[in-house]
């Protein structure tokens, strides 16, 4: 690993998976880690990153930090107004697409208030590597700009496409900054809005030192949620999305015969599709309607038989579901959604494919998985799809950011050449 500087994590918007993530880096990184998270996180990682010895920054610190920080919540709140006002009126296109936009200039003064931080908090110290650990899809230069600060920022989606006047506006130049994308179709959604940006596809999801889940665990888990062990258990996990096809998922279950148990853990859900799927007899539904706590997270995954992912054609981001049926040894069911993940899943013996937006299909692959289970996934499968451990993570981000930043002081960066 090149160098031991501290390794600063920084959390604008602590979704998904991130909060793991950044447990798992942190103590990856003994005494060294500096998490900026404004507003905190929840307890189970926050136990975790000041257990590694980490300096955990809940607001912003220093004049700039709190002034851009202002300005993000502003120009936040002023966003969400007007997407509210746009959804009551019968708006243009064009007109409905503003207010989304200025979210994504929010996000940036977000960023780049976690940024400023981190530079006062360092206090001139040269850091090992600075990572936004779940960055927005657009304003990159600017953000590093504004934070005065080069840094890596994992982008996981672009879910906003940012207008021409807005890329306009992210002109290169200022400190150093690299996007890192978790798959191939993300670097190219990102390099298609950001085509001066530096793209590199890198995972975000990382195997951790968690022990498997055993035998007696799932025995356990399943005794507490009463699940007899002749009966299929589903577990469906994380908020339901615009991009998840949970409607597909929905009419699988009516077709469904026999007992069937699913185990829904997440937030936001859709009420009607809850109501339709608890009115069915044969289902029984063990529903979580919140962020569930890791320690639930667990026990849902120790009860099921299968994770099932469904997910709309041409999604292309990282899937931390996935992810977490290797982590905890659980047979995937998952849709034929991104060409690349199905390449790497089909015949590996421990996930099933399903084709997207067919129910009838979905209900045959539950009906297979139910006659004849998978193989239970293990750290082969895990390398198998290209994750790292959260030391091999640590190691590249620091590495990473040394090439990028060079040897000079790291809160500038080398001029550009001239044309």
């Amino acid at each position: 690993m090149t160098g031991q500087g501290r390794l600063v994590l920084i959390e604008p918007r602590a979704a998904g998976h991130s909060p793991r993530v950044l447990a798992a880096l942190a103590t990856a990184a003994p005494g060294r880690a500096v998490a900026v998270v404004f507003g905190g996180t929840d307890c189970e990682t926050a136990t975790a990153v000041t257990r590694a010895g980490a300096w955990l920054v809940d607001r912003p610190v220093g004049p700039a930090a709190r002034a851009l920080w202002a300005a993000a919540w502003a120009t936040g709140a002023l966003a969400a107004a007007a997407i509210r006002t746009a959804r009551a009126c019968r708006l243009p296109r064009s007109a409905r697409r503003v207010p989304h936009q200025v979210t994504l200039l929010a996000r940036c003064l977000a960023e780049a208030a976690h940024l400023a931080t981190a530079r006062a908090v360092l206090a001139g110290e040269r850091p090992g590597a600075v990572v936004v650990l779940t960055a927005g899809e657009a304003l990159h230069h600017t953000a590093a700009r504004l934070g005065r600060l080069p840094h890596l920022r994992f982008v996981h989606e672009v879910s906003t496409v940012p207008a021409r006047w807005l890329r306009r506006l992210d002109r290169p130049g200022g400190p150093a900054v690299r996007a890192l994308c978790p798959t191939g179709g993300v670097r190219a959604d990102v390099a298609a809005n950001a085509p001066h940006l530096d793209a590199r596809v890198r995972p975000f999801a990382v195997i951790g030192p968690d022990a498997p889940v055993g035998a007696r665990e799932r025995e356990l888990a399943r005794t507490a949620f009463g699940i007899p062990p002749s009966e299929q258990s589903v577990a469906l996990v994380g908020g339901w999305w615009p991009h998840k096809d949970i409607p597909t998922v929905a009419a699988a279950l009516a077709l469904v015969d026999r007992p069937l148990h699913l185990l829904v853990a997440g937030h936001p859900l859709d009420a009607g599709l809850l109501d339709r799927i608890r009115a069915l007899g044969h289902v029984r539904l063990h529903l979580i309607d919140r962020r569930a706590e890791e320690t639930e997270i667990r026990a849902v995954h120790a009860a099921a038989d299968l994770v099932l992912v469904s997910r709309h054609r041409g999604v292309a981001k990282e899937s931390g579901l996935v992810t977490d049926a290797v982590r905890y040894q659980v047979p995937l069911l998952a849709s034929d959604h991104d060409p690349q993940l199905t390449r790497t899943l089909a015949g590996c013996g421990w996930a099933r494919l399903f084709t997207v937006g067919d129910p009838d299909d979905l209900l045959h692959a539950l009906d297979a998985a139910h006659l004849n289970a998978s193989r239970r996934p293990g750290p082969d499968d895990a390398r198998a799809l290209g994750l790292p451990t959260a030391h091999q993570q640590t190691a590249y981000l620091t590495d990473t950011y040394a090439r990028l930043t060079g040897e000079g002081d790291p809160t500038r960066c080398p001029c550009p050449p001239r044309r």
